[in-house]
């Protein structure tokens, strides 16, 4: 069974995690979830529930304490095919760059970078200032996807479930996986 990481912070977006989180059980992934404490409130405030409601239900999905830094997901021999971020915030992403793993989240980005895994950072800021551009090159260079939380809209959405599932998609793209979150483009003819 695939293992994936999806953390999720304080920046505004959690509708992406959620998205993202569904697609990825829905393969048939286990999930192991990690929320800042600011990513707990957001996404409360943001989805009207917890994400232990949300999650309830949800088989193979684990959900992490971001301060246990003795959790599997901390370890490089822990096996996990990528992670995301999604929401990340630009506070994580510096944090992140400057290799400082004081917490789980950081802790597992940390341990993706090094193992030389997969790792997706949909930032989820606007505007964007030089210190952001300036971390955002440090991770690419790493070998970090930066996936700014940007939707596109030829597909021409109708809802916000489209407009996440697309986000959600374009997040198992740069993980290499096959998926019909949206339509991908085919071009006009």
């Amino acid at each position: 069974m695939e293992r994936y990481i999806v953390g999720i912070t304080g920046a505004s977006g959690s509708a992406y995690a959620l998205a993202l989180i569904d697609a990825l059980l829905a393969r048939g992934a286990r999930v192991h979830a990690v929320l800042t404490g600011m990513g707990e409130q957001v996404l409360r405030y943001e989805c009207g529930l917890g994400f232990d409601e949300w999650a309830r239900g949800r088989e193979n999905l684990q959900t992490e304490d971001d301060r246990d830094l003795f959790s599997p997901i901390a370890s490089g021999s822990f096996p996990v095919s990528g992670m995301a971020v999604a929401p990340c915030s630009v506070s994580t992403l510096g944090r992140i760059a400057a290799g400082v793993a004081d917490d789980l989240l950081a802790r597992a980005a940390d341990v993706s970078l090094a193992q030389r895994r997969p790792l997706v950072l949909m930032v989820r800021e606007t505007p964007l200032s030089a210190v952001h551009l300036q971390n955002m090159l440090t991770l690419c260079r790493a070998g970090t996807v930066i996936l700014p939380a940007c939707p596109g809209f030829y597909h021409r959405p109708q809802t916000v479930g489209e407009l996440t599932g697309f986000m959600a998609g374009k997040v198992l793209d740069c993980l290499g996986l096959k998926n019909e979150c949206y339509p991908h483009w085919k071009g006009v003819r």
